[in-house]
């Protein structure tokens, strides 16, 4: 028999309210909670009108870009545009949502097509991070922007104090060649120095350079990550007033 999203609550209505319970906060209309945990999968076997959670995904992805954003915002009034979208997309992102999702274990509340459940799709990061984005639209939807916010706040700003550092540091060599390219019209160049230690343990040591010049250097055991330390050393030396 199809089902409808109302005989979805009444089937479901004890875990609906375990799940209210776990993020804080209780819906005026449960049918929008519904509605988030419904994969397409699951509406297109087994209910009658279709209604899944792609719609609400939608609106949850431009909420939470507008949320993190404004949070990032008022945590950072002073960096550069392009230095706040990074960190933003470093935060809004499939892993990272899929992570948030895990946190408070989204998953087991989904509901999904007899394919999809049998193939893991409760762990499934893709699947993960579009039920959180849907879980987003229908709290805003519900509660209006005011309570999408104090939702965003209390996951996303414990994450932002605890990763502060790497947050701000994240993506040097971007910022690096947006800086150079806005003044000069070029990029910089990477150059490997050495490589160090034993196979298991390799260590690199990178310089970044401009017009032969060297900017910054850096050393760790994978070349991408040298490059981001001699990178970010070259834009604190690029900081620095010259003596």
């Amino acid at each position: 028999m199809a089902m409808t999203l109302d005989t979805l609550i009444q089937d479901n209505n004890e875990r609906l309210a375990e799940l209210q319970a776990g993020i804080g906060y209780s819906f005026n209309n449960v049918s929008l909670l519904q509605q988030a945990m419904v994969h397409s999968s699951f509406a297109f076997e087994r209910m009658k009108k279709g209604r899944h959670n792609e719609t609400l995904e939608f609106l949850g992805d431009a909420v939470l870009d507008l949320t993190v954003g404004y949070i990032l915002f008022t945590r950072f009034p002073d960096m550069r545009e392009g230095k706040l979208t990074r960190i933003r997309a470093g935060l809004v992102n499939e892993s990272g949502l899929a992570e948030m999702a895990r946190s408070i274990g989204l998953g087991d509340y989904l509901l999904l097509g007899r394919g999809e459940d049998a193939s893991g799709g409760r762990e499934k990061s893709s699947i993960l991070s579009c039920a959180y984005e849907a879980l987003v639209g229908a709290l805003f939807m519900d509660g209006g922007y005011d309570q999408a916010l104090s939702f965003v706040r209390q996951w996303f700003e414990p994450l932002i104090d605890k990763r502060r550092e790497i947050l701000l540091a994240a993506d040097a060599k971007s910022a690096l060649q947006e800086q150079l390219q806005e003044k000069f019209n070029e990029g910089p160049e990477y150059i490997l120095d050495k490589e160090d230690g034993p196979a298991h343990a390799r260590v690199f040591t990178v310089s970044v350079l401009f017009h032969g010049r060297s900017l910054g250097c850096g050393r760790a055991s994978s070349k991408k990550e040298a490059e981001q330390i001699a990178a970010t050393a070259a834009l604190h030396n690029l900081s620095e007033p010259p003596q």
